[in-house]
């Protein structure tokens, strides 16, 4: 028998944050074992309690899916010595053991997907199974047609195989209108290029324009497979996938 706090319970059965939960407490719309329930630390037994909120039979949710905004300074890990991690911007979010699925780097910003289920965040970062990331990069210098077919044939990035296929394309040369955290520095010409593979080696696109030329300035992730940045979060932000976008990630 596992006994949990009755607030962690309660969030993890999707009813809000623990500071949300509380107040379903202090206004007696919960029973354990048919008995107003208002303290937030009881314990209660998942598996044998009978739990109700305004009448209706809780049940603890297993996996959780969240869609962050990863900002620039956080680290893609549970835990670091050094930096932030990502999990402190979702520290109110319903759910146990969630984890990053895959690392952006400290400086690297856009769609982040975060979970607790092991199983779908295995496929989607197996090579295996071709899932395609999407990123917006502001790179140094002239990006020709040479080096985005370069970017789509394979390049040697001191693996022991060159690069996958991938696709690439010129949206943009940097203009006036550009943000100045995606600027490189004053006069400097830079190209934007959307570029999409389905690897994770090691900062593979920033080692990809490297050995193009064209360091990278700025990098942003777009989407992940079918599951595509939310432009209404802010960097930093996060929300839970709908159950239209949990189907079509575990139909990949």
């Amino acid at each position: 028998m596992s006994l949990l706090r009755l607030d962690k319970f309660l969030a993890d059965a999707g009813l809000g944050t623990r500071s949300q939960v509380k107040l379903l407490l202090k206004k007696g719309l919960v029973t354990v074992n048919g008995e107003a329930a208002k303290k937030p630390e009881q314990k209660v037994d998942p598996e044998n309690d009978f739990i109700l909120c305004g009448g209706t039979s809780l049940s603890r949710q297993e996996f959780y899916y969240y869609l962050l905004n990863k900002p620039a300074g956080y680290v893609s890990a549970t835990e670091d010595n050094t930096a932030p991690t990502v999990l402190s911007l979702l520290k109110d979010a319903p759910g146990r053991e969630l984890f990053p699925v895959g690392r952006l780097d400290k400086d690297t910003e856009g769609l982040l997907l975060v979970t607790n289920d092991g199983p779908l965040a295995h496929r989607l970062l197996s090579p295996r199974y071709h899932v395609d990331k999407t990123y917006l990069v502001r790179a140094a210098g002239i990006v020709t047609e040479s080096d985005l077919s370069s970017l789509e044939n394979g390049l040697d990035i001191g693996e022991k195989s060159p690069t996958l296929p991938a696709k690439a394309r010129l949206l943009a040369l940097q203009s006036d209108s550009t943000p100045a955290s995606q600027k490189a520095g004053s006069g400097q010409e830079t190209s934007l290029v959307e570029l999409t593979i389905h690897e994770g080696k090691f900062h593979q696109v920033k080692r990809m324009f490297q050995a193009i030329g064209h360091p990278v300035l700025y990098l942003r992730r777009i989407s992940m497979g079918n599951l595509v940045l939310d432009e209404a979060l802010a960097p930093g932000e996060f929300r839970a996938l709908t159950p239209e976008e949990i189907v079509a990630l575990k139909a990949l």
